[in-house]
């Protein structure tokens, strides 16, 4: 998942990014309100987590501007974001979720807690009621980060398990591979040319060629059944 986390503690922004990448996400650091707008009007991202005590203003700045955007274009009002902050008053809570936000975490917050709320967010993005992704004999469970063919454990790297999670919570429809890479990948992070191809052919070799298909100049797709 493609993560924006706005916080201007640097020590906090690095260990929660350095968390976050070994769960296998993509994460990107503002440090401040205009930073933040910057790199939502920049890239897609699948969550925001928003601090609101920021050097040039309040997070919900941000959050309401991020509500009040057109959709159909950067950035994308739609993004769910789970506000983390100091601020532990129910007033301040109840102001948050009534500003937009979707969920809410007071620091110091637990790291699992944190992992399971961001799945939960994901599910809801995606319409989903069920934690566990299955496709056939193809079993993906997000908080274990495992995914079972036949009921027997296949080990799968991180960007192949995200891939595979972004194309299994979207099927049937094509992700091209600008938009797996935006998911899979933050601003700083050099890759090849063919990396999705790659990742692909491995979850063929590893899960069927029949999983993935491939739409000829346009991207990738799961069929909605076997």
């Amino acid at each position: 998942m493609r993560v924006l986390v706005v916080e201007d503690d640097e020590g906090i922004a690095q260990g929660l990014g350095a968390q976050l990448r070994q769960q296998g996400h993509a994460v990107d650091i503002a440090g401040s309100v205009a930073a933040g707008w910057t790199a939502l009007r920049a890239e897609p991202f699948e969550l925001l987590l928003l601090d609101l005590g920021l050097p040039d203003g309040d997070g919900g700045e941000l959050l309401q501007r991020l509500r009040q955007a057109p959709e159909g274009r950067l950035p994308d009002p739609m993004t769910p974001v789970l506000i983390m902050t100091a601020r532990d008053q129910l007033a301040s809570r109840i102001a948050g979720l009534d500003m937009g936000a979707d969920d809410y975490v007071t620091k110091p917050f637990n790291a699992e807690e944190l992992a399971a709320r961001m799945r939960a967010l994901r599910r809801r993005a995606s319409g989903r009621a069920q934690p566990l992704l299955r496709w056939g004999e193809i079993e993906l469970d997000p908080a274990k980060r495992s995914v079972r063919r036949a009921g027997t454990e296949v080990e799968l790297s991180s960007r192949e398990f995200g891939v595979l999670t972004a194309l299994l919570e979207v099927r049937p429809r094509v992700l091209s591979r600008q938009q797996l890479e935006a998911s899979l990948y933050n601003f700083d992070q050099a890759l090849g040319s063919n990396a999705i191809e790659v990742h692909v052919h491995h979850l063929r070799r590893k899960l069927g060629e029949e999983l993935i298909r491939t739409v000829r100049g346009v991207g990738y797709f799961i069929p909605a059944e076997p």
